[in-house]
């Protein structure tokens, strides 16, 4: 998640010799051509450097094969996965959140803005709202400066909308062996973060959340960290929050995916539980999935909601992330990646897993690129009032 406003892929033997002059080119016969091939024929296919080059063909065309067997086995599943109907009564619980920008809290936004988002949000499931208030400094500290008319917007939520929350939604990149950033396994780092987690509180946030990417599958620094922001949200009666990544749709995957790159996109089923229980919500970021279609993106969604609600405690907020923006790259195609798909998804997880669960919503991602279309398939397909 890293959208913030105004700122969370032989050449063939022979052929470069010269030509024979037709002085010693000796005549060649239809018995003397491989397979008794025509007068005339192309002797590129023909000898040792013919056998070689249909050789590599035939090899790179097994290749793609076993390439893209597997892939189109998995798309067909996830189709499959998005089909039937979902259960009645798998719609809004009240406990769903919106993820909002930077304007709300640099003085970019206006009183009328607040009506505005009111005027939207009234009647809706939104408990929850995350502002941007960061990134966080890579050693964990957070200048006040970032956030100069936090105050302001939380007294105008609560007057406008009575029973919402704001969450201060901070974030900051991870280092890895190429590049710099915050490092969790130093603990005067995890202590400075706890130290700004009080600060924003004392401002008046009624919660912290969390996004630090890319988190690698069992990461213990991370679990130690929001061991220690808990502590400390408890004993505000604030929330603690975090945005959390995709869990294997395959075993394992986030181990083989981490061979190839440094920032695996998943977390084992495992880790995603063990982060569940020590947070009062996790959202969990059901976007940038490379999905081509609507359906097989849908089918996704539908599988990763149950596998979180699996491993999900009963006392934690589990919120799907909606995709509330359009573009289109190899991580996101606007085309397959729709809010409309998305609930739907979420509707089938949730009804084949835990139907009648009260601790579940959605997260909206984000409100500077919604467009009405998504807010009318959030209220439609989702509140359905």
């Amino acid at each position: 998640m890293d959208r913030t406003e105004g700122s969370a892929p032989v050449e063939a033997p022979g052929e470069d010799k010269p030509a024979d002059t037709a002085e010693d080119t000796p005549e060649v016969t239809a018995d003397d051509r491989p397979d008794g091939a025509p007068e005339g024929a192309s002797a590129a296919g023909s000898g040792k450097g013919g056998r070689r080059r249909r050789w590599i063909v035939r090899t790179a065309l097994a290749v793609v094969l076993v390439a893209l067997v597997p892939l189109l086995s998995v798309l067909a599943a996830l189709r499959v996965n998005y089909t039937g109907d979902p259960a009645d009564g798998t719609y809004t619980r009240d406990r769903d959140a919106l993820w909002l920008g930077h304007a709300w809290v640099d003085g970019r936004r206006k009183d009328a803005d607040v009506t505005a988002l009111a005027r939207r949000l009234r009647g809706t499931g939104i408990r929850d709202l995350y502002v941007h208030s960061g990134p966080l400094e890579h050693d964990g500290t957070l200048p006040e400066a970032r956030y100069p008319r936090a105050r302001w917007f939380i007294d105008a939520v609560h007057e406008k909308l009575p029973g919402v929350r704001v969450q201060a939604f901070l974030g900051d990149v991870l280092a890895s062996e190429n590049s710099e950033g915050m490092l969790l396994n130093d603990p005067d780092t995890r202590a400075a973060v706890v130290r700004s987690a009080r600060q924003v509180l004392d401002t008046g946030y009624e919660g912290v959340h969390l996004d630090l990417e890319p988190m690698p599958s069992g990461d213990r620094d991370f679990l130690t960290l929001l061991d220690a922001l808990r502590r400390e949200t408890r004993s505000r009666d604030a929330r603690l929050s975090v945005a959390a990544h995709q869990i294997d749709p395959l075993p394992h995957l986030h181990t083989v995916f981490g061979l190839f790159t440094e920032h695996p996109k998943w977390w084992s089923q495992e880790f995603f539980g063990q982060v569940a229980r020590r947070v009062d919500q996790i959202a969990v970021m059901t976007y940038d999935t490379a999905q081509p279609l609507e359906s097989t993106y849908g089918g996704y969604v539908a599988q990763q909601t149950s596998l979180a609600l699996e491993v999900t405690p009963p006392s934690t907020d589990l919120l799907m992330g909606l995709p509330f923006y359009w573009e289109s790259n190899f991580d996101h195609w606007g085309h397959a990646e729709t809010a409309p798909a998305a609930i739907r998804g979420v509707r089938l997880g949730l009804s084949r897993t835990d139907a009648d669960r009260p601790a579940f919503g959605v997260a909206l991602y984000i409100d500077f690129t919604a467009t009405e279309a998504d807010w009318r398939a959030y209220e439609e397909d989702w509140v359905n009032r």
